[in-house]
Order: structure tokens, then sequence, then C-alpha cells
């Protein structure tokens, strides 16, 4: 597989990811966790996981995801508040609810939700 190194600011190191990455997601899509009770829009996406060892190493082992994953930066909620999660793809589902997420930071990242997706800023968009 063709893999091209890049160093992440936020993981403090240059990981390894393949060049063409499998997501399953975009970015305004609404997702679920499979586990725990939290649903979210996606607002990034790494092709591998790229947060600190710190992070990684907090997660219990006999749950911790794959690394070599895309990985994905919500605006998330749930019953009792809104924060941001960064989740792995093993650990998402589309969210059927298809209703819009309640984050106070949607409106800094996205136009409008319509059809079960937000649209990000225009002056967001390459």
């Amino acid at each position: 597989m063709d893999q091209s190194e890049f160093f992440l600011p936020q993981a403090g190191r240059v990981v390894q990811a393949p060049r063409h990455s499998r997501a399953r997601f975009s970015i305004g899509d609404v997702v679920r966790h499979k586990k725990f009770d939290l649903r979210g829009v996606v607002f990034d996406i790494d092709p591998v996981f790229a947060n600190s060892e710190e992070w990684y190493e907090a997660i219990p082992e006999d749950m911790r995801p794959l690394r070599d994953q895309p990985f994905y930066h919500l605006l998330a909620e749930n019953e009792e508040s809104s924060y941001v999660a960064y989740v792995s793809q093993q650990n998402l589902l589309r969210d059927e609810e298809g209703g819009p997420v309640d984050h106070p930071g949607i409106a800094q990242l996205f136009d409008r939700f319509a059809a079960g997706r937000y649209r990000l800023h225009r002056s967001l968009t390459h």
C-alpha cells in the first residue's frame, strides 16, 4: 500500500497513512457511536489515528480501536452535554434519527441542516 508521512501537531509526531483512505463518513454527516450514548456531526477526518499516545493509552485495552483506520472529529452531544469527540470509524454508524445535532459550535462551521446532513460554510471549502 502506498503510504505518506505527515506531521500532526495534535499528536506531536509524524504518522504514516495510506495515500488513499476509505472513509465511510464525510464532513457534515451525522453519526452515532455504536457503544456509547453520543451522536455528532463530522467536522474533520484523520486517515489514521492521529491523537497523542496518552489519549490512546487512556482507553481500556479491551476497547482500544485499531489505529490504521479513519478517525473522526465530531461536534458531539449526549443527554448531559455538548463536546468535541474523537472516534474511530469502527465505532460509528450513520445516525438514523435524522434530526439535527444540538451543539453550540455547529453555526461556526456549517450553513444549514438538510436531508440528514450539514452543509459546510462555503468560506471553509476548498
